[in-house]
C-alpha cells in the first residue's frame, strides 16, 4: 500500500474562519473516504498567546507559536493557512511563500493593489503551491452553473446580476467589528463580501473590463469596539455597474443594510440562449432556462428547471449525493444537544419513549395494511 502524503498546516488565526478551516480539515477524511493524503492542524498562532494556547488544547494541535515567523519558519509546517484580518496578509504571504511553504489565504488577498503586486512579485519555488478561500465557487448549484456556461448552453452572456446581503450593520448600537474598521480591514463591505461576490461573477460570466462603484454609509456615527462613540471610516453599503470583457452588462450589489436577510448570495445570468438564477438560501437548486427549448403549444417546454444539484459533488462519498446542504447540520446538532444532557445529568429529547412511540406507530401502520386500509388503533408499547 502506498505511503500517504502528510500535510502538516499551520493555522494563522482562530476567530470563527479559522474555526471553519479547522473544521474542514478534521472532517475531509469522513467526506471523501480513502484520501491520497493525512492532513493535520500542526501548529497555531494568534494574536492573543493565551486563546492560541487555550484552543490547542481543546482542539490537540500540539505546537503553539507566539511568534508568527516562528511558525512560518518551523521545519514540520508545510502549508499555512491565513486566517487573520486584512491587513497583516501581505507581509505574512510574502514571508510564507519566501519560505518555501504551500499558502491557503482567506480572502480578500490584501488591502490594496500596491500589496497586491508585492506578493506576486515573490518568487515561488517549483511545487509550491498558493491560492484564495473563494469557498463559494465551489457550492455543487455553483459549479453547474460553470459546467453550463462552459458548455454554451446559455451562449453569449450579455446581462447579469449579484447580490451579497446581510443584516449584520443595521443595529447601530451594536460594536463595530474589525471588519467594520477600514484601518484594520482596508475596507468594508466591498472587501468582506464584494470579493467573495466579484470573483463568483468574474468567474462565471468573465473578467471585467470596467466598473463604476458606489459607496454608502447609512450610520455615520455607532458605537466602536471600545463601546464609546465611534465614526464609521469603512462603508456598510457598496454598489457596482460593470462591464466584462466580452461586453455583457451588469450589477453587483452587496451590504450589512439589509434588514430580513441572513447569508443571502445570489445571482442571475441572462445569454443568449438560456439564463441561470441561484440563491444561497435555496442552496439544494440552480434554476436552469433554455431558450431553445420549445415555446408551443402553450410555452412547450419552456420554463425554469430546478436542477437537483444537492450533494451531488463527483468526488463526495459522505454525505449521500441526494442528501439536501445542511444535512449534516441536524446531526451536529442532535450528537451536541445528547452530549450536554449527559454532561449535565438532564433528561435528553428525543427519547427511547419517542421512539417506542414512533414504533407503536408503525406497527399499527403494517395492521392497518393486513387489513386493507381500515383505521387501526395505536397500541402503545
Amino acid at each position: 500500500m502506498k505511503e500517504k502524503k502528510i500535510l502538516r498546516i499551520g493555522l494563522l488565526g482562530f476567530g470563527s474562519m479559522g474555526r471553519t478551516h479547522a473544521f474542514a480539515i478534521r472532517n475531509l477524511p469522513f467526506f471523501y473516504g480513502e484520501l491520497p493524503f493525512t492532513a493535520e492542524i500542526r501548529g497555531l498562532c494568534t494574536a492573543h498567546p493565551e486563546s492560541a494556547r487555550q484552543a490547542a488544547e481543546e482542539f490537540g494541535i500540539p505546537l503553539v507559536f507566539e511568534r508568527e515567523d516562528e511558525l512560518l519558519e518551523h521545519p514540520e509546517i508545510d502549508v499555512i493557512d491565513v486566517c487573520t484580518p486584512n491587513r497583516y496578509h501581505a507581509d505574512t504571504l510574502c514571508r510564507a511563500i519566501a519560505c518555501g511553504k504551500h499558502v491557503l489565504c482567506e480572502k480578500p488577498l490584501c488591502t490594496s493593489p500596491e500589496e497586491a503586486r508585492r506578493i506576486l512579485a515573490v518568487p515561488q519555488r517549483e511545487g509550491q503551491v498558493t491560492g484564495m478561500v473563494f469557498n463559494n465557487r465551489h457550492l455543487a448549484p455553483v459549479l453547474r452553473a460553470k459546467q453550463l456556461i462552459d458548455e454554451g448552453r446559455l451562449g453569449r452572456i450579455l446581462t447579469f446580476r449579484g447580490a451579497y446581503l446581510h443584516n449584520s450593520a443595521t443595529d447601530p448600537s451594536r460594536p463595530a467589528g474589525w471588519k467594520q474598521d477600514r484601518t484594520v480591514c482596508g475596507g468594508g463591505v466591498l472587501f468582506d463580501l464584494g470579493s467573495h461576490l466579484i470573483d463568483l461573477i468574474g468567474w462565471l460570466c468573465g473578467e471585467f473590463r470596467a466598473v463604476s462603484g458606489l459607496s454608502q454609509i447609512a450610520f455615520p456615527t455607532r458605537i466602536g469596539m471600545d463601546h464609546t462613540s465611534w465614526q464609521t471610516n469603512a462603508d456598510e453599503g457598496f454598489s457596482l455597474l460593470a462591464v466584462t470583457k466580452d461586453g455583457a452588462h451588469g450589477t453587483l450589489e452587496v451590504g450589512k443594510l439589509q434588514v430580513g436577510t441572513n447569508d443571502d448570495l445570489s445571482f442571475e445570468i441572462y445569454g443568449e440562449r438560456g439564463s441561470l438564477r441561484f440563491s444561497l438560501m435555496d442552496p439544494n437548486h440552480l434554476f436552469f432556462y433554455d431558450a431553445t427549448s420549445p415555446a408551443s403549444p402553450i410555452g412547450g417546454e419552456r420554463g425554469y428547471t430546478a436542477i437537483e444539484c444537492v450533494g451531488r459533488y463527483p468526488d463526495l462519498c459522505f454525505p449521500s449525493p441526494k442528501a439536501p446542504a445542511g444535512w449534516l447540520y441536524g446531526h451536529v446538532q442532535s450528537m451536541y444537544s445528547f452530549l450536554s444532557a449527559v454532561s449535565e445529568g438532564r433528561p435528553f429529547a428525543p427519547s427511547l419513549s419517542d421512539g417506542a412511540y414512533v414504533q407503536a406507530v408503525m406497527d399499527a401502520a403494517y395492521r392497518s395494511a393486513e387489513q386493507e386500509s381500515r383505521l387501526t388503533e395505536v397500541t402503545p408499547c
